[in-house]
């Protein structure tokens, strides 16, 4: 196995039984046997939840809550294609790949039911549903090694498969760099969904850099052209009213989100999501 990512997968393990240790992925509640929390009855609560022993002694109805009483369906899902070929080293497929490592490992260390699934230009590489590591650290060794350069993905397509593959409700991370539009609105009508943005700061903030060829990693095409002050804020311009555009549509569809850069601790961004 490459060193580099069995140094990245070895980092993951450690910090899920460290660091997220506690940290559910999903506090869901519903019909169970464990308890969850005690409060008032409001209008149109279940009577047959009223706890009558808790209620005679406070002298107002009492609901007791129970955590579900299932098995969680964690799906990690990963848009991948030549624009994740950015920054040296590679570093935006490798950030991809250690968080989505990172939650593999967090959902088997949970002993809940994990399913990744891989979308590129090429083909869709998926795990069985599984508990067990062997799969999980196969996902990861295919999301560090899959070739992105000279690959454009239909993220449309991909989220429609998505959709018609996963029939259990789930909680499902779609982990891409979102740089391109997307619509996640079908996908969240009926799974919990959470975005996780992967991007370079330098794709964030770029710098002058005069005279320049550029190379489009998803065809290889060029152009020669001069980046200066004005190219900048032209760019930064349109990447701003995207993202902003982007944000609103994950607010419209209650999705919750995060943006990774390449230079970020990865488990401080996810405990965010968590709590």
């Amino acid at each position: 196995m490459n060193t580099a990512l069995k140094a990245l997968q070895l980092k993951a393990r450690h910090q899920v039984y460290t660091l997220l240790a506690g940290h559910n992925l999903s506090n869901l509640r519903g019909e169970g046997y464990d308890f969850a929390e005690l409060r008032e009855y409001q209008m149109g609560d279940d009577i047959r939840k009223i706890n009558w022993m808790i209620t005679a002694k406070l002298g107002k109805p009492y609901i007791k809550e129970l955590h579900a009483n299932r098995e969680l369906s964690v799906v990690v899902t990963t848009l991948m294609d030549g624009s994740l070929y950015f920054g040296a080293g590679n570093s935006k497929q490798q950030k991809l790949t250690e968080v989505a490592t990172l939650l593999g490992y967090a959902t088997q260390q949970q002993s809940d039911l994990f399913t990744g699934l891989c979308y590129t230009q090429e083909q869709i590489d998926t795990t069985p549903p599984t508990k067990q590591l062997y799969h999980i650290e196969q996902f990861s060794q295919t999301l560090f090694e899959v070739p992105l350069l000279k690959t454009t993905l239909d993220t449309k397509d991909a989220i429609q498969d998505l959709f018609n593959r996963i029939h259990k409700p789930s909680l499902i991370f779609v982990i891409g760099d979102f740089l391109e539009e997307i619509d996640l609105s079908l996908l969240a009508q009926k799974h919990e969904v959470i975005a996780i943005l992967i991007r370079d700061r330098e794709e964030e903030s770029p710098k002058a850099l005069g005279e320049v060829m550029l190379s489009n990693p998803k065809d290889e095409s060029k152009v020669e052209t001069y980046f200066g002050k004005r190219s900048i804020e032209k760019y930064l311009s349109k990447l701003k009213e995207h993202d902003e555009k982007l944000i609103e549509h994950f607010s419209q569809h209650d999705i919750r989100y995060v943006k990774i850069y390449t230079d970020d601790e990865v488990v401080g961004k996810l405990v965010s999501l968590f709590v």
